[in-house]
């Protein structure tokens, strides 16, 4: 069956099962509904389950406003760890740890973060600059709001929400700790941004999501892992996603994030979008596979090729996509 309904809503795309996916969902232990899903969209999806079964790479981003990387590269380098450059200049490897990285003098310096790639790749995919009002959607417990801080060079204006109070004060430490200075931060539904009366330059959307892609670092995900909740998501996230269209600047750039495989969450949400706006384009992401045009019987937006999905078994980080959006004129 590839979808159903109930209660007026439309539940996630659902396959049959087949013998393979009988078979890795016994391996693994996973539903056999996740899996015949993810044999429709991931590609190797064996070697993805096993990625997820390993611990995940860890890595740190190096927070030059407080540091130089070639200063703390060698400090970490003489206290024991070893660390392999990635892709980005600032974000690190830690291939052995010497102890715990959230430990270290230098972490509670503020120094570093520790924060996945793949987080950090949505950041440089928005293209923040000192002289840009920025807004952070969903930003506890901060570690993007501190590193589109950096990026900024701690100069311009940098609104952060995010409605939880518990999780509000992480954000605060590591603003604090990270000594950032141009955020201002709010407890609210970002939904109800726009009575905030701000316009945005760039708007960063890491939504809250159903995690699939997050499973390797924490197993009890799984267990709460069900078809209505992608669906629920998906509709949190379209709803976020229109928010940030309203309170965008014409010509800004909206960036839309989460760790999670489900197709409902990414590019069927972004499709969505395409649909019912005529002044957003999907503008390319730079690294990852690219996104789905297809699931089950849907034919997406052609466009959407060029937002990207980041697979542990591929690129070594969390499960991750990004969709990378202009808003070229006036907002709808």
């Amino acid at each position: 069956m590839e979808e159903f309904k109930s209660s007026g809503m439309v539940l996630p795309f659902l396959f049959c099962d087949s013998s393979r996916s009988l078979e890795l969902s016994k391996r693994y232990g996973y539903p056999t509904w996740m899996i015949s899903r993810f044999l429709e969209i991931i590609p190797d999806t064996q070697k993805l389950l096993e990625a997820l079964a390993s611990k995940p790479r860890r890595y740190i981003r190096i927070n030059t406003l407080k540091t130089k990387v070639e200063d703390l590269v060698e400090r970490l380098l003489a206290i024991g760890f070893d660390i392999k450059q990635t892709i980005l200049p600032e974000v690190f490897e830690i291939t052995k740890e010497k102890f715990s990285l959230g430990s270290t003098i230098e972490y509670l310096l503020g120094y570093y973060y520790i924060q996945d790639l793949s987080s950090c790749l949505a950041v440089e995919e928005l293209d923040v600059s000192a002289e840009q009002r920025v807004l952070d959607m969903a930003c506890a417990p901060g570690g993007k709001t501190t590193y589109l801080a950096q990026k900024m060079d701690n100069n311009g204006v940098l609104i952060a929400l995010d409605p939880s109070r518990k999780r509000i004060r992480s954000t605060f430490y590591n603003l604090m700790r990270c000594g950032v200075r141009n955020t201002l931060v709010y407890q609210m539904d970002a939904t109800n941004v726009f009575h905030l009366g701000i316009k945005y330059d760039r708007v960063l959307l890491d939504a809250p999501c159903s995690c699939e892609g997050v499973i390797s670092k924490d197993r009890s995900l799984l267990d709460n892992h069900y078809p209505g909740l992608i669906n629920k998501c998906a509709e949190r996230q379209r709803a976020l996603i229109r928010a940030a269209i309203k309170v965008t600047k014409p010509g800004g750039l909206i960036v839309y994030s989460t760790c999670t495989f489900a197709p409902e969450e990414n590019e069927i949400a972004i499709n969505s979008i395409l649909s019912s706006y005529d002044n957003i384009e999907i503008e390319p992401v730079t690294n990852g596979e690219n996104g789905l045009t297809t699931f089950g019987r849907l034919t997406l937006n052609s466009s959407l090729k060029d937002t990207k999905r980041l697979y542990p078994h591929i690129h070594g980080t969390l499960g991750f996509y990004i969709a990378k959006l202009r808003v070229k004129n006036v907002s709808l």
